[in-house]
């Protein structure tokens, strides 16, 4: 069973973004741990961040990069992870964006530099190893990211696939059951 869930939050985004606050409130009467770190811009960073939570009972969740991210720790350490409008190989979108960023979540200006990318590239996992490990849920209608990539990529996993919806994942809390159940979260009432 689950003690520990970490919310793995996407590009310039924070741990105030709405899906991680609706879940914080969702787990309010659970009695194990829900983490949201803040992460770094940096990818390196940002795994050495999130793997300093990590242990044997944690359970993840990541939305766009967040997905990435959670996908990549779900594979490496074997840990049950959800994944929400998943960035599948974000290195090769992020190109379009190197130079100057704002992130107006954490309100900090930094730069999206080549290194970012390549270390991006190194976290891409060409195959899933452990594919039951990840649940995806995915929108048609995401305007940031391509839904057939994440459909393709976690084909042998579990997945709900929805016509309409955007990138932010709309009625996120529709889901909330299905995530508990999936990634072994016992609520008490």
């Amino acid at each position: 069973m689950a003690r520990k869930l970490i919310y793995i939050h996407g590009f310039n985004s924070s741990e105030l973004s709405q899906k991680a606050v609706q879940l914080g409130e969702h787990l309010a009467n659970w009695s194990g741990q829900y983490i949201v770190p803040r992460l770094s811009h940096c990818p390196t960073t940002a795994i050495a961040q999130l793997e300093a939570h990590l242990d044997d009972n944690t359970a993840l969740i990541g939305s766009s990069l967040g997905g990435f991210y959670a996908t990549y720790l779900s594979q490496i350490h074997g840990l049950p992870a959800v994944v929400v409008n998943p960035a599948v190989h974000p290195a090769r979108l992020f190109s379009d964006y190197l130079g100057a960023q704002y992130n107006p979540y954490q309100d900090y200006h930094y730069q999206l530099e080549q290194s970012h990318l390549l270390a991006l590239e190194q976290l891409y996992l060409e195959q899933l190893t452990s594919p039951e490990l990840l649940f995806l849920l995915q929108q048609q209608g995401d305007e940031v990211l391509p839904y057939r990539q994440a459909v393709d990529y976690y084909q042998l996993c579990q997945q709900v696939v929805e016509p309409g919806g955007e990138h932010r994942f709309v009625g996120f809390e529709r889901y909330f059951g299905a995530i508990t159940r999936f990634l072994n979260i016992t609520l008490t009432t």
